[in-house]
């Protein structure tokens, strides 16, 4: 399909697909975690929060009361910093009340997913991160379907150590296949448990099943992410978790993950 006129996608260079075939792995932290290694890249960052039922970006980023605004090419996304190098749009932000369910059957679902895709105003962004619901449903065909016309870098998925998990997301992996989604490689979350008093990394579930399942699969392994205490306790407390990200044991992990992710972009415009 050709472009429609001056699409507010436009100002976007690559777009991202957070995906796995499971939910409670992380992909929200990933997604999140992923927008700051790049914004301290230098990079500007959108992230799309898809995930209808559970939408967790604007508590992590403490911005959970703002409201969105409309403009003349659609609503303004929420800024999450002064120099505005990172900006959010969730239906978090729509809902009258944090507690409302979000309780729509598909068709009203996909409606909004591509009302998301073009109708928010991002302006010049280097990535936008969509983060999705967990599983291959309704929405990600939605959200593939709406993004394929800006064709979008690719997907990262996400998965834990456990075989059960890795099994969820081999299926994700078909999915991709099947909707000519290209897999820019799997993050391997709560690889291990760094204690936070003596540093030393605890493997609580057990290791190797991302790295194996992209070995199996063919695509890149682009790492493995500790849990770090210390960040969840900042996302919970509502501390200023991009001051403290750069002082976290997953910090390294995640600037290696968005290193390589930019080495693609570079190679892919060179």
């Amino acid at each position: 399909p050709s472009f429609p006129e001056r699409s507010n996608l436009a100002g976007v260079r690559h777009i991202l697909l957070v995906l796995s075939g499971k939910g409670g792995v992380g992909k929200s932290t990933i997604s999140t975690e992923l927008a700051l290694s790049l914004r301290h890249s230098g990079k500007k960052v959108g992230i799309l929060d898809v995930d209808l039922c559970g939408p967790s970006i604007p508590r992590m980023f403490r911005v959970q009361d703002n409201d969105v605004h409309q403009c003349d090419s659609g609503w303004v996304p929420v800024f999450v910093d002064q120099d505005k190098s990172i900006s959010l749009m969730s239906i978090g932000f729509l809902l009258e009340k944090p507690d409302d369910a979000v309780v729509w059957r598909g068709p009203k679902k996909n409606a909004l997913i591509k009302q998301f895709v073009t109708d928010v105003a991002w302006g010049d962004l280097d990535f936008l991160i969509v983060d999705t619901p967990p599983g291959t449903s309704d929405e990600h065909i939605s959200t593939v379907e709406a993004l394929r016309p800006y064709k979008p870098l690719g997907a990262i998925l996400v998965t834990t150590p456990q075989a059960v998990s890795v099994g969820d997301v081999r299926r994700e992996l078909t999915f991709c296949k099947k909707t000519g989604l290209g897999v820019l490689g799997i993050v391997e979350n709560m690889s291990g448990f760094v204690c936070p008093h003596c540093s030393e990394c605890t493997n609580i579930f057990s290791k190797g099943g991302g790295e194996e399942l992209a070995k199996h699969a063919g695509v890149p392994f682009l790492g493995c992410v500790p849990l770090d205490p210390q960040l969840s306790r900042s996302l919970e407390e509502g501390r200023d978790f991009i001051q403290e990200f750069p002082k976290s044991s997953a910090f390294p992990a995640l600037t290696r993950i968005a290193q390589q992710i930019l080495d693609g972009t570079s190679q892919r415009s060179s």
